[in-house]
């Protein structure tokens, strides 16, 4: 009976459970892990604890809530005061370790991991961490903070060492290395922590040979015009909470310390100062020597012809860039019929001083002979001679830059050499008309184009709107100097319409009457489209393709209508430049005018995000008050105590004072 009774149990606890087995099997899946971590890890502890005063050990180890990593310590961890021998940074499990090869006495030593902290499984970075420690009896806790951005064009500058002196001298900066320093983040901002009450001066150095100090001409630098003494305040905050819905909860106050100056502003710069040095020599042809010098130069060097003997140099023409660094010279008739030449020159160099002094040196150049063609087969037919090829070979070149021209520019032309001769009356410019080509008054003319290239010319006259033109020359209209005539040419182009034309008209407001400005109209790529004075807080743009610009307006303190950068040993800063803070979207056969306080937005903020190039990561921020004891006193970026206030003057005035 007993045995019935549980025969009879079983059977109906299998009715109720095989439909309930078998959904679960037809829903087979993976268990959820739950949400998603977003929380960057926490700080729990350290040995010794943070804050730590006379503290003998070299070695630290700060532990988190979770499995940790530290990435990009080399270029993201920045141990302030500096010293060549750099701690050795690493992670295991939650804990990171820094171990130091010594320690000086009585200093408050600050390691800044700035986003070097991430957690091991989603990579939330834990942002602005940093651990201070004193190896005597006081810590030095002030600090100062600010931003860096490249003078020209306003870029944030990411990974920018940022650094103080207590040495007022000038020399400090080049001679000794860096007291306190940070680094810019992906917004170019920083933070100097660990100072003094004391006098300090400020610069920016893109430190490419690790050294802390400007000993490299080619280093991009800042040095901030004034000296600054950090300083703290006692402020009252508000600190609002919210509820599951997103609505305002309660609303606190409570006190926090700001730390000034937090609005210090340095604008990088190169000085352009190069040592001067023969870089590159060759014979690019039988017609050509080519010259390549490492910086440019006001001076040509001298030449003479040492083998062959009693051939002269001073026949040859020069052709070279606009910074004379790169130099062409054709020679006369006589040398480029040697295969080899012995040339004596004599240029500026660099000496082991740094002083630019004459230097004489001998050099060899060689025609590079043309490779001989393999024999063609016997039963290969040979190709008959183009009597075209055979022109050009006796002819001297000529090629027209456009078909289409520009009403307010000159018609641009080179020759394959430079000339001997030029006959202008030779030219004739003509004009359609009803479908008939009409001669152009004299009106027009032809000139050198500079005194950069004697190969270039150009063809002035004021175009017609949508009008076709034709440029023809009689033979021998040019000679070249190696006696090579043009042949009878013929260059048809039209000009534009009136309506593919547009003008941009900006007014400036808030300029110094003082000091000349001039405006950069820039592509959607930043980079220069045009350029105009600006008159009487009026600038204009005429004939403007429609599209998309922006501008860039300069401060051109010596008036020479270029932008020039700065001089640490002049104490020279670089000249101010401003962007106007929107996209100017210009349509056909528009006229477009457009007012530009130009210090109604933030210097930080004046450029575009859509011509930034060094754009910020995409980013959580987090408030991190519970990551370690001192955040109560890590509040630059909080509203009240933000050191990039639009109101701020340095951050206006780009801290010119």
């Amino acid at each position: 009976m007993i045995r019935y009774r549980l025969r009879r149990f079983l059977s109906r606890l299998a009715i109720i459970l095989i439909p309930v087995l078998a959904a679960a099997c037809a829903n087979i899946g993976n268990p959820s892990g739950g949400a998603r971590d977003e929380d960057a890890p926490i700080y729990v502890s350290s040995n010794p604890p943070q804050g730590s005063l006379n503290v003998d050990k070299t070695r630290i180890s700060i532990t988190f809530n979770e499995l940790i990593n530290v990435k990009d310590a080399f270029s993201k961890v920045v141990v302030s005061p500096p010293s060549r021998q750099v701690p050795r940074v690493s992670s295991i499990g939650r804990r990171v370790n820094v171990v130091f090869d010594s320690l000086m006495p009585n200093t408050t030593y600050t390691i800044d991991f700035a986003d070097a902290i991430e957690d091991n499984n989603e990579g939330n970075k834990l942002e602005g961490f940093a651990y201070t420690f004193s190896t005597g009896a006081t810590i030095d806790s002030l600090r100062i903070s600010g931003m860096v951005l490249n003078a020209r064009d306003l870029e944030p500058r990411k990974g920018i060492l940022v650094g103080v002196h207590e040495n007022l001298s000038d020399t400090a900066f080049s001679k000794i290395p860096f007291v306190r320093i940070a680094k810019t983040d992906d917004r170019g901002r920083f933070t100097i922590r660990g100072l003094r009450d004391t006098t300090y001066t400020v610069f920016a150095l893109d430190d490419k040979d690790n050294d802390y100090k400007y000993a490299n001409p080619e280093e991009d630098l800042a040095f901030y015009p004034i000296t600054v003494r950090p300083t703290s305040e006692r402020i009252e905050v508000l600190d609002t909470t919210y509820n599951h819905l997103g609505e305002t909860d309660t609303v606190a106050t409570r006190i926090r310390t700001r730390f000034l100056p937090n609005d210090i502003l340095l604008r990088t710069f190169n000085s352009l100062k190069r040592p001067q040095y023969l870089t590159k020599y060759e014979r690019i042809d039988s017609t050509k020597l080519y010259f390549k010098f490492n910086t440019a130069s006001d001076r040509f060097p001298e030449m003479s012809v040492v083998d062959p003997e009693k051939l002269p140099f001073e026949g040859a023409i020069l052709e070279r860039n606009i910074t004379n660094d790169s130099l062409i010279y054709w020679l006369p008739d006589k040398l480029v019929r040697t295969d080899s030449l012995k040339i004596a020159a004599t240029y500026l160099r660099t000496d082991s001083t740094g002083n630019l002094t004459q230097f004489a040196d001998t050099l060899k150049f060689y025609t590079n002979k043309p490779r001989v063609p393999k024999k063609k087969k016997k039963d290969e037919k040979k190709v008959p001679l183009n009597p075209e090829d055979s022109i050009k070979n006796i002819t001297l070149g000529v090629k027209f830059a456009t078909t289409t021209q520009e009403v307010n520019l000159p018609v641009d032309f080179e020759f394959d050499t430079p000339l001997s001769r030029l006959d202008t009356t030779a030219f004739t410019l003509e004009m359609m008309v009803d479908t008939l080509w009409r001669k152009v008054p004299k009106n027009w003319q032809i000139t050198q184009r500079d005194s950069v290239s004697p190969r270039h010319f150009q063809l002035t006259y004021p175009w017609d709107y949508d009008t076709k033109y034709r440029v023809t020359a009689d033979t021998m209209a040019a000679i070249g100097i190696y006696g090579k005539p043009t042949r009878p040419l013929s260059h048809e182009f039209a000009s534009k319409k009136e309506e593919d034309y547009c003008t941009l008209t900006f007014n400036i407001k808030g300029g110094d009457p003082d000091v000349p400005l001039f405006v950069e109209l820039l592509s959607s790529a930043d980079a220069i489209v045009k350029a105009e004075p600006v008159v009487n807080n009026k600038v204009t743009f005429k004939y403007i393709a429609p599209g998309k610009f922006y501008a860039r307006l300069i401060e051109d303190y010596n008036g020479n209508g270029e932008y020039d950068t700065g001089d640490y040993d002049l104490k020279l800063e670089p000249e101010l430049a401003y962007y106007y803070p929107k996209v100017i979207n210009i349509k056909k056969n528009w006229d477009k005018e457009e007012e530009w306080d130009i210090f109604a937005t933030a210097i930080d903020l004046m450029k575009p995000e859509s011509i930034k190039k060094n754009k910020p990561e995409r980013k959580k921020h987090q408030d991190n008050d519970n990551n370690y004891e001192e955040e109560e006193e890590e509040e630059i970026f909080d509203p009240t105590a933000n050191p990039f206030d639009p109101n701020s003057k340095n951050r206006r005035k780009t801290g010119k004072y």
